[in-house]
């Protein structure tokens, strides 16, 4: 919300002749994040490192859903401080294994947030070229500016994406067209 009022009050200081030269672009940066072969690379890799921690996670959860059944079961024919023990054993256990699980789901969260500033960072100077190049004063983020309404000539997201791919290229070729992706003769 912090940035909409800054634009609001940027664009409230210009003078109104100088705002009939005020040039202006925005970018949906989760959309070419998207988009971009290092992105698209970061995604997999964090997807196959959460599938395989719940995978894991799952594995534990029956190993000790099976142990609880046990547990009831045989219960009745250990003696009570047996029972207990192993109860508290199996407690224990359930509490290491939501916390294992909890302390997987933040690291994962710092990986992936690693990974985007990577992307992030490279993404920044390649606006302000395409903004210097264009003589913009301003470009906005779709979503965390509040923009509401731009005119689409004002986007400069499919730019951005080709550019960032053309200097970054990956090894993996993404098999589907998009408009954002077709080099301009």
């Amino acid at each position: 919300m912090r940035t909409s009022w800054c634009a609001v009050l940027c664009l409230a200081l210009v003078s109104v002749e100088a705002r009939a030269d005020l040039k202006l672009g925005f970018v949906d940066l989760q959309k070419a994040l998207a988009e971009v072969g290092e992105g698209r690379e970061a995604k997999a890799r964090l997807k196959s490192e959460q599938d395989r921690n719940r995978s894991e996670l799952e594995s534990e959860k029956n190993r000790l859903g099976s142990e609880k059944l046990v547990l009831d079961k045989q219960g009745s024919m250990m003696s009570e401080e047996v029972r207990a023990q192993k109860f508290a054993e199996w407690q224990r256990r359930m509490i290491e294994t939501a916390q294992k699980a909890e302390k997987k789901q933040l690291e994962l969260a710092e990986k992936e947030r690693v990974e985007l500033k990577k992307i992030f960072d490279k993404m920044d100077p390649i606006v302000s070229g395409i903004a210097q190049r264009e003589g913009l004063a301003m470009v906005f983020e779709k979503t965390d500016s509040g923009l509401v309404y731009a005119l689409p000539t004002m986007e400069l997201t499919p730019e951005l994406i080709r550019t960032y791919n053309e200097r970054y290229p990956t090894k993996v070729k993404d098999s589907r067209s998009s408009p954002s992706q077709v080099v301009k003769p």
